[in-house]
Order: structure tokens, then sequence, then C-alpha cells
């Protein structure tokens, strides 16, 4: 009997998948945005992607909004992602030593950002995570500072939640999370300098670094206020603290030189360390911390810093990686501004035709919705949460009818890629007035 004739036949539909899933899988998914929490209904199976579109179980196709969060920058199934991808298949998946495409895509890292070094991971988690260890080995302290709403992968330390003050040390914002290791971060609302002022003025020679993103992508797109990346550069230098830029997210995605070349390059100043991930593994797990060497140093085997990973640099990761960013060219970030610049304008029209009070929150390519938020926009966490957050399931489910998959939650952003041609735009312009006009018909 053959290995293929033992192994059960997957269920047809998206709803027995996820029932047969969930019978071996905690909650039915691997992640848990995929489960559909807060839009309700099915999770869906995709078994297919093609330039912008994917298809799941049962054979229906969509336009792509989600872009596997970020990393087809391309599209879905890339010629030349593919095909490096099958070359290096064809030589090993994984060697547990060094290789040469490891130090390529560092060098095309470096080639586009103000890095001097640059150690690969799995994980943006692991990336941020190694930051901050990083962070403390260099200045020999304890605390992180970090913004309500932020997210910075699922280490301990960075799922705290804001406390009732200011600068007080944070609770918990999971079950496993210990109380003392909580209370190494210090948690503030975003775009609030008066508030790390505060924090800085009170506990500023026990702070290591304060972890930001760059434009925060996790509670919808939330765009710096002017001048506030700025800031974070300047009163971390002022306190001998590093600066931790968490790019996982808007790495070479908001831009060619990602949410850096919109903010510090123009202003002049760079981060200590930097975090990427999605963009540059090309859909395969990849990350990395990158920074100036006198940090980055401080890793082993040259300093006292512990980090190590068995699949580090994989080299079947690296392919897809480097034949990303080696693709990605200036006409291709051309293609992602116009079709995101369309995008929106055919979500502001529809909503605004429908009478849905909105706001459109934007970072660079990447941008959210926001409901009922226009005399303000969204600035941190708490506008964030007290927006209408009731409108966007009927408005998700609607735009899936319809054949256009979003992000299954209305706290993250929408992304498009160099392959949304105008055939898959039009098919996003037939599905905006119907989910519109479910979003105004939604009540609390």
């Amino acid at each position: 009997m053959t290995a293929e004739s033992t192994t059960p036949a997957a269920p047809a539909t998206n709803a027995a998948l996820y029932e047969a899933a969930r019978s071996v899988i905690p909650g039915g998914v691997n992640s848990p945005v995929r489960a559909f929490g807060s839009v309700g209904g099915d999770p869906v199976s995709m078994v297919r992607a093609a330039g912008p579109y994917l298809t799941d179980a049962e054979g229906r196709e969509y336009v792509d909004l989600v872009c596997s969060w970020g990393p087809m920058l391309l599209g879905h199934n890339h010629p030349a992602v593919v095909d490096a991808v099958h070359r290096a298949v064809d030589a090993g998946l994984s060697f547990g030593t060094s290789t040469p495409d490891e130090y390529r895509l560092a060098e095309l890292i470096a080639g586009r950002v103000p890095v001097e070094r640059v150690r690969m991971v799995s994980t943006g988690t692991e990336a941020t995570m190694t930051a901050i260890r990083l962070a403390r080995g260099a200045t020999e302290r304890h605390l992180i500072v970090k913004f309500a709403g932020c997210y910075h992968g699922h280490s301990d330390g960075l799922l705290a939640a804001a406390g009732s003050g200011v600068a007080t040390q944070s609770l918990p914002g999971s079950a496993g999370v210990t109380e003392a290791q909580a209370a190494e971060t210090l948690v503030v609302d975003y775009n609030d300098r008066a508030a790390l002022e505060e924090v800085f003025a009170a506990r500023g020679s026990e702070i290591a670094a304060v972890i930001t993103e760059a434009a925060p992508c996790n509670m919808g797109v939330v765009t710096p206020d002017p001048g506030f990346n700025r800031f974070l550069r300047e009163i971390t230098a002022r306190h001998g603290a590093l600066l931790i830029w968490d790019e996982v997210l808007t790495g070479f995605r908001a831009s060619d030189t990602g949410y850096w070349g919109l903010s510090g390059r123009p202003e002049g100043w760079t981060p200590d360390l930097w975090t990427f991930g999605k963009v540059i593994g090309g859909g395969m797990p990849t990350a990395a911390v990158a920074g100036r060497a006198a940090v980055m140093d401080l890793l082993a085997p040259l300093g006292p810093v512990y980090q190590a990973g068995t699949l580090s640099g994989n080299p079947v990761a690296m392919a897809a990686g480097l034949a990303t960013l080696q693709n990605a060219t200036g006409e291709v970030y051309d293609t992602i501004a116009r079709r995101s610049q369309q995008l929106e304008e055919l979500l502001v029209g529809s909503l605004t035709e429908a009478g849905v009070d909105h706001s459109i929150q934007r970072a660079g390519t990447l941008f959210s919705v926001a409901f009922g938020t226009s005399a303000n926009g969204v600035h941190d966490y708490a506008e964030a949460q007290a927006q209408e957050t009731f409108r966007y399931a009927p408005f998700f489910h609607a735009m899936l009818q319809h054949g256009v998959y979003l992000p299954p939650s209305v706290f993250e952003a929408w992304f498009v890629s160099a392959a949304h041609d105008d055939a898959a735009m039009d098919r996003i312009a037939e599905a905006l007035p119907h989910a519109a006009r479910a979003a105004a018909a939604a009540t609390a």
C-alpha cells in the first residue's frame, strides 16, 4: 500500500475543512485571525494562488487584498520567485550550514537601508525578541517601552497590555505570561509625546529601548503624527536607550526602502536596530534583525548575546526572498502605489455614496478603513477600538460573497501587489458598492 493511498481524503467544502481541522488543531487554525473570530462565519481554506487571485477548496476565485499579509509584493506565484525556489529545492531543502544566498540577501537588504549587519531568523517574533535581547545586552538595562496597539510578535514581554497610568508597568496580555515578565515592559499611548517624556523622566536610566512599528499596522493602519518618529529617535538618544524600528510589515512594502524611506530618510535619522520579515522571505518563513555593527556584533559568536536557529537562513527561503527583492523594481513600486491609490478612491467613493462615515488610514502603499471616524481619524489604540467596528463584518462578508478576499479583521492593513491589473480592480469596483450598502445597514 502506498503512502498516497493511506492518506485520508480532505473534506470538500470550507465548512467541512474547518470542522475537520478543529478536531486536531486548536481552534482549527494555526494563527488566530484566520478563525474569522471578529467577522463570524467559517474560515475559507485556500488551495491555489496566481497573480492577484486566490482559489478556495470549493473552486471559488477571489481577488486577494491580503497578499499573505504583505509578502506577495510581486503577486502570487511570480515566475522568477517560483523558478528560484525550484532551483533551491533541487539542490536540497536544508543543510544546517551557511549558504551563499544568506549573505546575498543580507547585502541586498543593506543596499536598500542603512544597516551594517543583518542576522537572518525565521519569524518576525524571533526578530523582535532578538532585537530586545540585543538592546538589553548593549545597554545593560532591563526595561522596554512599547506602544499600546503595536504588535511585535508573541514573545512574552511584548504581549503586555497597557496599565491604568501613563508610566505604569504592565499587566500580562495573555495567559502564560507572568506578571514579572510583563513588568519589564512599559506601555504608553501611540503618538503621545508627553506620555513618553514622563516615562523617561521617571525611569530613563532603566530603559534599554523603545520598540515601535515604523507605522502601526495591527490596530488598523495608524499614521505617525508629523515628527513623532523623529521624536522617538531624539528621546532615546538623549537617554542612552536604543530605538528598535519594527518593519516586519512595512519593510520594503510601504516603499522600496520601507517606511523608513518615508520617515527617517527625509528627516535625516536612522534607528539603532531594525526588524524585517514578510517581503524579505517572498512568502517563505524568513525574518531578520539588522542594525549598526557596534550593536549587532554583540551577537554570538562574536559577542555575549546568544541567538541561534536551526532553520535560520534556510536556502529555499533565502532563494525566495532574494528573487523577490531582486525583482522589486521601481516599476513594481510605482504600480503598487498606483493600484493602492486607485483602491482607496474606489473604497471612499462607495462608502461615501452609501452614507457610511469613515476615515482612511495610510502608511505608504498600505492602508485600512476605520468606520465612524471621519471627524479626527485614528491616532492611537483607544481611537481604533472606539470606531464602529460592527460595520466591518457585513462589509467583509459582502466582499467575500462577491469574490474579494479582505483581511478578516478591521484591525489589519490592506495590501495590493504589482499583479493587480485592470481586471482585478474592475472586480473590486463591482464588489464595493454591495459591501458599502451592507456596512451602512449594519447596527451595533
